[in-house]
Protein backbone atom coordinates (compact mmCIF):
# COMPACT_ATOMS: atom_id res chain seq x y z
CA UNK A 1 0.00 0.00 0.00
CA UNK A 2 2.53 2.23 1.35
CA UNK A 3 6.61 2.68 -0.35
CA UNK A 4 9.11 5.06 0.27
CA UNK A 5 10.43 7.19 -3.05
CA UNK A 6 14.24 8.14 -2.46
CA UNK A 7 15.30 11.43 -2.88
CA UNK A 8 18.48 13.12 -1.48
CA UNK A 9 17.21 17.19 -2.28
CA UNK A 10 14.12 18.17 -0.49
CA UNK A 11 12.07 16.28 0.24
CA UNK A 12 14.67 13.96 1.59
CA UNK A 13 11.93 10.78 2.32
CA UNK A 14 9.27 10.90 0.71
CA UNK A 15 6.39 8.17 1.50
CA UNK A 16 3.63 7.45 -1.34
CA UNK A 17 0.45 5.24 -0.40
CA UNK A 18 -1.90 3.62 -2.97
CA UNK A 19 -5.01 5.34 -1.11
CA UNK A 20 -7.71 5.16 -3.92
CA UNK A 21 -6.73 1.30 -4.64
CA UNK A 22 -7.48 0.34 -0.98
CA UNK A 23 -10.02 2.82 0.23
CA UNK A 24 -11.93 3.49 -3.28
CA UNK A 25 -11.85 7.13 -3.21
CA UNK A 26 -10.09 10.30 -1.74
CA UNK A 27 -8.29 11.16 1.68
CA UNK A 28 -10.53 13.31 3.42
CA UNK A 29 -9.11 16.41 5.39
CA UNK A 30 -9.90 15.09 8.43
CA UNK A 31 -7.91 11.59 7.89
CA UNK A 32 -4.86 13.53 6.46
CA UNK A 33 -4.82 15.45 9.95
CA UNK A 34 -5.37 11.96 11.76
CA UNK A 35 -1.97 10.88 9.36
CA UNK A 36 0.43 14.29 10.17
CA UNK A 37 -0.42 13.62 14.04
CA UNK A 38 0.66 9.75 13.91
CA UNK A 39 3.60 11.18 11.47
CA UNK A 40 4.82 13.61 13.84
CA UNK A 41 5.88 11.38 16.59
CA UNK A 42 8.53 9.93 14.46
CA UNK A 43 9.28 13.44 12.36
CA UNK A 44 9.13 17.77 13.62
CA UNK A 45 7.75 18.20 10.32
CA UNK A 46 5.56 16.56 7.84
CA UNK A 47 4.27 17.94 4.44
CA UNK A 48 1.30 15.68 3.11
CA UNK A 49 -0.23 15.74 -0.33
CA UNK A 50 -3.48 14.20 -1.52
CA UNK A 51 -3.87 14.08 -5.05
CA UNK A 52 -5.55 11.92 -8.32
CA UNK A 53 -3.81 11.32 -10.72
CA UNK A 54 -4.55 10.04 -14.32
CA UNK A 55 -2.61 8.13 -16.15
CA UNK A 56 -3.72 7.73 -19.79
CA UNK A 57 -2.45 6.19 -22.94
CA UNK A 58 -4.21 4.88 -26.48
CA UNK A 59 -5.01 1.88 -24.94
CA UNK A 60 -6.56 2.46 -21.54
CA UNK A 61 -7.02 5.41 -18.41
CA UNK A 62 -6.90 5.03 -14.85
CA UNK A 63 -7.39 7.57 -12.07
CA UNK A 64 -5.40 6.88 -8.84
CA UNK A 65 -5.54 8.69 -5.51
CA UNK A 66 -2.59 9.18 -4.25
CA UNK A 67 -1.50 10.60 -0.58
CA UNK A 68 2.60 11.80 -0.81
CA UNK A 69 4.28 12.06 2.54
CA UNK A 70 7.09 14.39 2.47
CA UNK A 71 9.84 14.65 5.18
CA UNK A 72 12.23 17.44 5.04
CA UNK A 73 15.92 16.98 4.92
CA UNK A 74 16.52 18.41 8.53
CA UNK A 75 14.29 15.80 10.01
CA UNK A 76 16.15 12.98 8.19
CA UNK A 77 18.77 11.08 9.52
CA UNK A 78 22.47 11.61 7.13
CA UNK A 79 23.16 7.94 8.34
CA UNK A 80 21.49 5.79 5.88
CA UNK A 81 20.65 2.73 8.08
CA UNK A 82 19.09 5.30 10.46
CA UNK A 83 17.30 6.98 7.56
CA UNK A 84 16.19 3.40 6.07
CA UNK A 85 14.39 2.47 9.50
CA UNK A 86 13.15 6.29 9.39
CA UNK A 87 11.37 5.51 6.23
CA UNK A 88 10.38 2.19 7.07
CA UNK A 89 8.57 3.56 10.55
CA UNK A 90 6.65 5.92 7.98
CA UNK A 91 5.75 3.21 5.59
CA UNK A 92 4.35 1.52 7.95
CA UNK A 93 2.72 3.95 10.18
CA UNK A 94 1.22 5.44 6.33
CA UNK A 95 0.09 1.62 5.94
CA UNK A 96 -2.10 1.39 9.12
CA UNK A 97 -3.91 4.84 8.57
CA UNK A 98 -4.30 3.37 5.31
CA UNK A 99 -5.93 0.34 6.37
CA UNK A 100 -8.11 2.18 8.92
CA UNK A 101 -9.37 4.82 6.72
CA UNK A 102 -10.26 2.20 4.12
CA UNK A 103 -12.23 -0.31 7.12
CA UNK A 104 -13.80 2.60 8.22
CA UNK A 105 -15.07 3.99 4.75
CA UNK A 106 -14.62 2.05 1.61
CA UNK A 107 -16.02 3.28 -1.75
CA UNK A 108 -17.17 0.46 -3.63
CA UNK A 109 -15.65 1.07 -7.63
CA UNK A 110 -19.03 -0.11 -8.80
CA UNK A 111 -21.09 2.47 -6.94
CA UNK A 112 -23.09 4.47 -9.38
CA UNK A 113 -22.29 2.42 -12.23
Amino acid sequence: MAFVVDHWDPPAVEVRVNFGVFAGREATPAEIDRLAQWLLDEVGEVSIVSEERHEIDADAEASIHLVRIEIPPEDVPADGAARAELAQRLVERAEHWGRLCAAERHADLTDGA
